[in-house]
């Protein structure tokens, strides 16, 4: 006997993509799907589908940092360029009917009904694109045969990994990265635009900073929050005007629930068949207790009683989920890039509190704020160096240190993040002494100073600036890169 209680109609196919489509009746997406202020990729995405669309755009990301929105302000973009609203189609692959039937189904009864053409295209915006079986193949079906539709998808960066044909994405889509808001987009969710014109280049624009007419105003209550709760959207739009401390412990339930547990025991256990997700999530522990310093391999893999090269694949599983990042060593060349000696830092460093489960230490805790502050420093870098393909490094040799080096071709810069305005400058001198091509072109960035100053009125030629104009800048400059990136003004 057939115990079935129900089953899904022809029409009940139709009625999912229409629910998800509500800007087809309305005739614009509706605000709580599309949030008034945008991310810079929201910005510039609808260009590029609607005026130079030579490839499709799939966005890569962690958990709960806007991709999903990101779409939805796209659509309303689109719409608002002169588009049909009927010539958008918003589908979230992971809706159970929409498995039914594979990507290339669903996209030809669209162009369909829709009667689109290269003319009139449609804006096929995919959700979770990985849900869709075979997607990498028939994202490239779409290229190669030219159907005429102009995508962009986004993804969790683990399950875009999973089943990937690697060749079938070259010259046919391009990868545009969502890292967690930075300090000028938390700023601008708050209604406060103190972002400064980017220039050519980092340097330049550091330079600026220096310059700059109107000082900043005291954002150090700002900045913390930021700090403590995340660039996440969702959670700081959810936790706006709370305490501090009720803000902190709320988030990192959640981080911890969906960044930390939810990413080491379900996302890449599964995309890379690891039998023991529990050695996972301890070793994302030991290294969250690392973060700002070196990695012992060796240690960790004593402790987690598994292999050194077992330890350095899991790193590189933590590294593709967009939960930490590593910095290798500064050598002067490629050929002297060391394997050894790579410091760890956490995307976001409200993660990193979830993982350990800090409680209220994170703010309580004066070294344990100084690894936030290094950590946010090094988190604003890695978002530009996503965008520019310049390398980060830090640098060390014996006792003395740089924590940054930027190394841009033309204008590379080194930088030392610090709390005290009385930071020792034995390590930038050491620095720019063995490598002279960063001579003038190093910072003394302080979280406690508000000191600016050109390298060349400092007599060590190192330049001061203070933390939050130095976070303004680097984000300014993170925007300027993703625009030149996607070729759009």
């Amino acid at each position: 006997m057939d115990s079935t209680t129900w089953k899904p109609q022809p029409s009940d196919y139709l009625d999912a993509l229409v629910h998800q489509n509500p800007w087809h009746g309305l005739g614009n997406v509706p605000e709580a799907l599309a949030r008034p202020t945008k991310r810079h990729l929201a910005q510039c995405l609808w260009q590029v589908l609607v005026e130079s669309p030579l490839r499709f755009q799939l966005v890569l990301g962690p958990r709960r940092v806007g991709k999903t929105v990101a779409l939805y302000q796209t659509a309303q973009q689109i719409i608002d360029s002169g588009v049909s609203p009927k010539r958008v189609w918003f589908m979230r692959m992971d809706h159970p009917l929409l498995h039914h039937y594979p990507l290339g189904s669903w996209a030809k009864a669209l162009v369909r009904r829709e009667n689109a053409t290269a003319e009139s295209p449609l804006y096929l915006l995919l959700d979770e694109l990985n849900y869709a079986k075979n997607w990498d193949l028939w994202l490239k079906t779409f290229y190669d045969e030219q159907w005429p539709i102009r995508i962009a998808a986004t993804s969790s960066s683990v399950a875009a990994l999973r089943d990937r044909q690697v060749e079938s994405g070259i010259g046919r889509w391009t990868e545009q990265f969502l890292t967690p808001y930075n300090f000028d987009e938390y700023l601008r969710l708050h209604n406060q635009d103190l972002s400064m014109p980017a220039v050519t280049s980092l340097h330049a624009t550091l330079r600026a900073a220096v310059q700059r007419e109107t000082p900043l105003p005291n954002l150090a209550a700002s900045r913390t929050l930021y700090a403590v709760v995340g660039g996440f959207p969702e959670l700081l739009l959810q936790h706006d005007g709370l305490p501090l401390e009720e803000a902190l412990l709320r988030s990192q339930q959640t981080l911890r629930s969906e960044a930390v547990q939810r990413v080491t025991g379900m996302d890449l256990p599964q995309t890379f068949q690891i039998r023991e997700p529990i050695i996972l999530e301890r070793l994302l522990y030991l290294l969250a207790g690392q973060m700002c310093g070196q990695m012992g391999v060796s240690n960790l893999a004593t402790t987690l009683e598994i292999t050194k090269a077992t330890v350095l694949q899991y790193i590189s599983y933590l590294e593709r989920a967009f939960l930490i990042f590593t910095l290798p060593p500064y050598a002067g060349s490629e050929e002297a890039i060391q394997r050894r000696g790579r410091k760890v830092y956490f995307v976001d460093g409200a993660v990193r509190n979830a993982a350990l489960d800090r409680g209220l230490a994170c703010i309580s805790d004066t070294a344990e704020r100084g690894f936030l502050i290094e950590n946010l420093a090094a988190s604003h870098l890695y978002g530009l160096s996503l965008q520019t393909g310049s390398r980060l490094f830090h640098w060390r040799e014996k006792k003395l240190e740089v924590d940054f080096v930027y190394d841009d071709p033309a204008e590379p810069v080194g930088v030392e993040v610090t709390s005290s305005a009385r930071h020792t400058l034995k390590g930038i001198k050491a620095f720019y002494a063995k490598h002279p091509r960063f001579v003038g072109k190093c910072f003394l960035v302080s979280s406690e100073s508000s000191i600016r100053r050109l390298p060349e009125d400092d007599p060590d030629q190192i330049g001061r600036l203070p933390l939050d104009d130095f976070l303004l800048a680097v984000s300014t400059q993170t925007s300027r890169a993703l625009s030149i990136r996607l070729g759009v003004s």
